[in-house]
């Protein structure tokens, strides 16, 4: 054993050589949200775009207004229209029609999704039809629905039903016989009855299919709001549209479709809260 310094620490070695080490922040904390683009902001660059595109073919004769009118022309009809109560008046008498219709096709189409989903007997009585019917263009049944029901507010409502029913029934239907069977084993054993396990097991279980055929029956009712208001109106949105196609006033047509657009989104976004607040104890991806 030689004699002279002692050897060096070899803990204290191996500290000094470790390199500092940072904490690494990922991409989805909230500080580096915050720096980020807004997702709202992100969401209207695309709209904008299309906007100053079109303002720009059409402020350079590219686009001309009897084809198409420009931004800045639809905006001004459509100032022109709220300001004489044109298109307020419009809108009321539109949504009264998809509200009532909407009423009516849901409690049809709920009452036979729940009579055919809960018993095979319903099933064989009414799936069979419903399923019959659905494959015909509802659209084709205008001209039967003016001959039973005139040309007033009759036809254009059941229009609006009879598209409202068939996607109710279909979702609720597939949302009813979706339930796991593990679930109704399980609350059997708890003790619930027939109604019970509907109450507390398969209505909540269909809950979500049924919130996916309203959104798709408010879809569908605002499209058959626009057949609808065809035959014969003499107000609502559809009755602007036709006037402004006599006169080829192709910005008060515009108008009207960005109307019938943002009350299908509104209607939308009502959906969506529903959904919220109605499915809360469902767990979903909402995306990264």
């Amino acid at each position: 054993m030689t004699l002279g310094h002692a050897p060096p620490d070899i803990s204290v070695l191996s500290k000094s050589r470790q390199p500092d080490l940072e904490p690494i922040v990922p991409a989805s904390a909230p500080g580096s949200r915050r720096r980020s683009v807004p997702r709202w902001l992100r969401r209207t660059v695309g709209p904008l775009l299309l906007l100053l595109v079109w303002q720009v073919l059409s402020a350079t004769g590219v686009l001309h207004e009897d084809i198409l009118a420009s931004p800045g022309t639809i905006a001004g009809a459509a100032g022109d229209l709220i300001a004489d109560g044109t298109l307020p008046a419009a809108m009321g008498v539109s949504l009264q029609r998809v509200a009532v219709g909407l009423l009516l096709g849901g409690v049809i189409g709920i009452s036979l999704a729940l009579v055919s989903g809960l018993s095979r007997l319903g099933e064989d009585l009414v799936d069979a039809t419903v399923q019959m019917l659905r494959t015909v263009p509802w659209v084709g049944l205008i001209p039967l629905f003016i001959i039973w029901l005139g040309i007033g507010e009759a036809p254009k409502i059941a229009l609006i039903a009879l598209g409202v029913a068939f996607h109710l029934y279909l979702n609720v239907y597939a949302g009813i016989r979706g339930v796991d069977e593990q679930l109704i084993e399980a609350g059997q054993s708890l003790g619930l009855g027939r109604w019970g396990l509907v109450r507390h097991v398969v209505l909540p279980g269909a809950l979500p299919g049924a919130m996916t055929g309203l959104r798709y029956s408010l879809a569908t009712a605002w499209l058959a709001l626009v057949f609808g208001e065809s035959i014969n109106a003499d107000a609502g949105i559809g009755f602007l549209m036709n006037q402004a196609r006599e006169f080829f006033r192709t910005d008060v047509i515009v108008v009207c479709l960005v109307v019938y657009a943002f009350l299908g989104l509104l209607a939308d976004a009502v959906v969506r809260t529903l959904e919220r607040l109605l499915l809360q104890w469902r767990p979903t991806f909402q995306g990264q």
